[in-house]
């Protein structure tokens, strides 16, 4: 059980990293020091964009559940 924890935490969390980058920037931050400031009308739409947050809040339960599970098992085995 430990063993499928740790791979779904993993899986999980190169998912999420991912997942977050592909987000579209709102902020003037580091994104657009890297050529993110520059938007264009083919950006993406609002039916990707809201599909995408489901994904990334969907990884994130996983991520939480899975750590969850590795702390309760360290404590209770």
């Amino acid at each position: 059980m430990r063993m499928f924890l740790d791979i779904l935490l993993i899986i999980a969390s190169v998912l999420l990293v991912l997942l977050v980058l592909l987000h579209r920037a709102k902020g003037g931050g580091l994104s657009s020091l890297f050529g993110g400031g520059v938007q264009s009308s083919l950006s993406g739409s609002t039916v990707v964009e809201k599909n995408l947050d489901r994904i990334t809040v969907f990884t994130g339960l996983v991520w939480v559940i899975a750590i969850i599970g590795i702390g309760l098992e360290i404590k209770f085995a």
